[in-house]
């Protein structure tokens, strides 16, 4: 019969940590390449209505936000102070609706493009008439799928 000698006394040797700073450095860089903080800056002001009976948005990538309501400070200067509309990161009139829909609807594969919303932002003080002109050229451009955006009241929140 053999014997098995016992390994006492022997220790493992400790994990290298040199390699270390690399991957925190490698996983810094991925993240700072692949996150997006917003796609556009805010150009008007916009101070959505409260409401009772909302459902979140699932796919926030197939959402076309547009934003209606008065310029900021910085640009009332050049834009004046009655309401205006902002497409992307620029102000638009109605007519550039169905440009703006059809850069995005590119962006999107085919089996999503049925899944495309687009959601109005819309200040609580603009009068429904924009609001009604929007809608018409959403409806001219085939999209159909239109979302109001508006905050959770303070009393449902509690």
């Amino acid at each position: 019969m053999s014997r098995f000698s016992s390994k006492r006394g022997k220790e493992n040797p400790e994990v290298s940590t040199a390699s270390l700073p690399d991957i925190i450095f490698m996983l810094l860089f991925f993240f700072m390449v692949t996150t997006v903080l917003r796609d556009a800056e805010l150009k008007v002001e916009v101070s959505t209505p409260t409401a009772t009976e909302m459902t979140k948005l699932e796919k926030k990538s197939l959402v076309n936000y547009i934003y209606v309501g008065r310029p900021s400070k910085k640009y009332q200067s050049v834009y004046g102070t009655s309401p205006r509309m902002q497409l992307g990161d620029k102000f638009a009139v109605v007519q550039d609706i169905p440009l703006f829909l059809e850069k995005h609807r590119i962006t999107v594969s085919e089996q999503q493009q049925s899944g495309i919303t687009s959601s109005l932002r819309v200040d609580g003080k603009v009068t429904m008439g924009i609001v009604q002109d929007i809608k018409t050229q959403l409806r001219k451009s085939n999209q159909l799928k239109v979302n109001y955006s508006a905050k959770k009241r303070a009393e449902d929140l509690k």
